[in-house]
């Protein structure tokens, strides 16, 4: 249910995408989002990429509409063949310029990277979103690397930085569902008692009891699937300096 909430966000009614992701429950996405962190290929490696199956479970198909070259990278270097007219190609990554994509050539499946102008847009503002989308994850790639969460992060981004959740909550309001992630990191305390030997005189510790104490906490609010409001109770960044775009939901 949660690959198809999230394809209705992009392609078909946001706001009933959004009250499905959050009805579901936060325990459904988190396992989830664990799951596609694992899966990021050793071939994903270039920093200046957006790879699709990085953040979305369900694939991106476009209609070709000319018949385009393929380049072997992003910059359009070596070619590798030509994509047939009138298909569906898989897009898998994206620049601000370019998209890479699996479709057929002429001599059978081919892997490369396409100029944009190729494909037919699902909607007017189709390739003006993408390159929101692509500028909007380069920065959350960033923050990612860097252990941040800041405002504008979605529940998907906000555990790739902390992981899964102490604990969660889900609110009905009257503008809608909000949701509450806690994230506690726990110290242990060890106890012990002093005594003195009556013999000798000396004294040494003996241990008690070890009990758990918290050490600090993060608290994210979310509404429409993304944070609107962090409270930490260590200030381990500073002040929050970055509020990301919200992603765009229409594509």
């Amino acid at each position: 249910m949660l690959e198809f909430g999230i394809v209705n966000i992009l392609f078909n009614n946001p706001l009933r995408a959004v009250a499905l992701l959050m009805a579901i429950g936060v325990a459904l996405i988190v396992p989830s989002l664990m799951a596609q962190s694992k899966r990021k290929s050793l071939l994903n490696s270039d920093p200046e990429v957006v790879y699709l199956e990085e953040v979305f479970e369900k694939e991106l198909k476009l209609k070709v509409l000319k018949a385009a070259p393929v380049f072997a990278n992003k910059d359009a270097g070596a070619k590798l063949g030509t994509l047939v007219a009138g298909q569906e190609a898989e897009v898998v990554a994206i620049t601000d310029k370019a998209y890479r994509v699996r479709g057929k050539g002429k001599n059978g499946g081919l892997a490369g990277w396409v100029g944009t102008w190729a494909f037919e847009m699902p909607a007017e503002d189709f390739e003006k979103n993408m390159k929101a989308f692509y500028k909007r994850q380069m920065k959350v790639n960033k923050l990612i690397e860097e252990g941040m969460v800041v405002l504008g992060m979605t529940m998907r981004e906000v555990g790739l930085v902390l992981g899964e959740p102490t604990k969660t909550s889900i609110r009905q309001t009257a503008d809608g569902q909000v949701g509450r992630w806690e994230f506690i990191v726990m110290e242990e305390i060890r106890n012990y008692a002093t005594h003195v030997d009556p013999h000798t005189g000396q004294t040494y510790r003996t241990l008690v009891s070890v009990t758990q104490q918290e050490k600090e906490k993060t608290v994210v609010e979310f509404k429409d699937s993304h944070a609107v409001a962090i409270e930490e109770s260590t200030n381990k960044h500073g002040n929050v300096r970055v509020i990301l775009p919200r992603v765009v939901c229409h594509w």
